[in-house]
């Protein structure tokens, strides 16, 4: 039995300029963070003809190509495999829809294994390209790629998007003392509301190409990608409480993005927040639901405060290892 395991993440700044239609033209830039929660991938050899794949959903087939989801379909004809005699089963901490990155994390542990079960050596940048290629150019969601890269390289990483599509990844020069109070004054909180990233992102590449819309949006994308590289500034100075200052402006130009990035009851909770030793704080992910997240010096307050409104805290520690191989 082969099993993989591929983190899911958190932006720390720059979201949203690691889609084509952005950085094909200005370039991107953004900062994510694995942590240690994570999608699970198993393969074993059945005595059976057939292919089982187990998911939200069990599918039985005869070929890969009779599939219904997407991304397995997609990934076996990728590595040239048609799945007979073979069994997958996906496993996660966390669902999906709930701004982690987990259709990234899915298709890299998915990829991790099957080039596993091939006995193939494969690159975290080879890894995360071809789940890019699977999910951006073969499936045609209107996402970006940063999910897929951050999910390949773990760590606190640093990723530019470059006009040609490549992607430049490095680690982020933060100290250690800096990584432990930065990881020790995250917060995380659950919304209760679940969405999927590609209704909202569709509007923002739908905005980015329309020569009636563009400028606004771009415009938004210029602001958020320098407030990305400050916030890396900020973090490899130390300076965590500028950083959740910039947490903060951050998240009052992603609302402009979209009317669904948010809604009511979650601009309730954040101001709760914000009046409870929150620095600055947002919406994890494309937005429109899933994880609150915060800094702040004053955790036992700000946790008090939101788990006395009904919100439901995930502790988390960063990942460092990315994509890997658990057992073969």
């Amino acid at each position: 039995m082969i099993i993989t395991r591929s983190p899911l993440r958190i932006t720390l700044g720059g979201g949203g300029t690691d889609l084509p239609s952005y950085y094909e033209n200005h370039e991107g830039f953004l900062i994510a963070a694995a942590i240690d929660r994570y999608v699970y991938i198993t393969i074993h050899r059945t005595f059976f003809d057939e292919f089982i794949v187990k998911y939200s959903k069990l599918e039985k087939v005869s070929h890969a190509k009779e599939l219904e989801h997407p991304i397995i379909r997609e990934a076996l004809d990728l590595v040239n495999l048609d799945g007979r005699g073979m069994e997958i089963t996906s496993m996660a901490d966390i669902p999906a829809g709930t701004g982690l990155g987990s259709s990234g994390s899915f298709t890299t542990a998915l990829l991790k294994a099957l080039h596993s079960l091939k006995r193939n050596i494969v690159h975290p940048e080879e890894l995360a390209e071809q789940a890019c290629h699977i999910e951006i150019e073969r499936l045609k969601d209107p996402i970006g790629k940063q999910d897929q890269y951050i999910a390949a390289y773990g760590g606190i990483t640093c990723f530019r998007f470059q006009k040609d599509g490549k992607v430049k990844a490095w680690p982020l020069a933060i100290s250690e003392e800096t990584r432990h109070n930065l990881e020790d004054g995250l917060v995380m909180f659950f919304t209760g509301y679940s969405r999927r990233a590609a209704d909202i992102l569709k509007q923002q590449d739908d905005q980015t190409k329309s020569k009636a819309d563009a400028g606004a949006m771009v415009a938004n994308l210029h602001y958020v990608k320098d407030l990305g590289l400050r916030s890396k500034d900020a973090l490899e100075q130390g300076d965590l409480i500028a950083f959740g200052q910039l947490m903060h402006e951050h998240w009052q130009y992603k609302k402009k993005r979209s009317g669904a990035m948010s809604n009511p009851q979650i601009d309730e909770w954040y101001d709760l927040a914000m009046r409870n030793g929150a620095v600055g704080g947002k919406l994890i992910g494309a937005g429109g639901g899933g994880f609150l997240m915060f800094y702040s010096a004053d955790k036992t307050r700000l946790r008090h405060a939101l788990l006395a409104a009904g919100l439901k805290e995930v502790r988390f520690h960063f990942d460092f290892e990315g994509t890997k191989v658990l057992a073969q």
